[in-house]
């Protein structure tokens, strides 16, 4: 799951896109979700920060959410919905993607019934990033390189492809089992 947020000021600053991909524990994608943008008024969006500004000017993404008649609600609502398709016992889905954490502050806050579905785990891909660059510096310069449309669905994408890498080239291959 990806979000782009106004910000990264949880009490101030909201989700406005959501993507969603289904995995397995093979890092095989089992079911690509809704990639909504979440209308927000047009006074939270012109009081983005400037790297906000900036990209989500940049990409189109500004303007699809000022077009957008998506609520919130909604979102959360068809999110859920799809996740519930595929996991439909709660607490059993982590929350994957990068720097993930930031993600959760806002999932808690604008989608509760969608982060309360999700397991209290974490797959966060920048950490092990973080770890490979200072452990495998070598292998990290072999890391494929991010696009950054800092669009949702092409960035969880491209968390995928990062992870896929991270787990060939750093984690040792599980035992051959009889």
């Amino acid at each position: 799951m990806m979000i782009r947020m106004t910000g990264l000021d949880a009490s101030k600053d909201c989700i406005i896109e959501i993507a969603v991909l289904i995995t397995d524990g093979d890092l095989n994608i089992v079911a690509e979700g809704p990639e909504l943008i979440i209308n927000q008024p047009k006074a939270l969006m012109d009081g983005m920060d400037a790297w906000c500004r900036e990209h989500h000017g940049s990409s189109g993404l500004t303007a699809a959410v000022l077009a957008s008649t998506i609520t919130m609600a909604e979102a959360e609502r068809a999110v859920l919905d799809f996740v519930q398709q595929y996991v439909p016992d709660a607490r059993t889905a982590p929350l994957a993607g990068n720097s993930v954490h930031a993600d959760r502050v806002f999932l808690r806050k604008d989608m509760p019934r969608l982060e309360a579905h999700l397991h209290y785990r974490n797959v966060d891909v920048s950490t092990i990033k973080e770890l490979v660059r200072r452990w495998y510096p070598a292998i990290f310069q072999t890391a494929p390189k991010k696009k950054c449309s800092h669009r949702a669905l092409d960035d969880i994408k491209e968390s995928l492809k990062e992870l896929e890498f991270y787990r060939k080239a750093c984690f040792v291959a599980p035992p051959a089992t009889t």
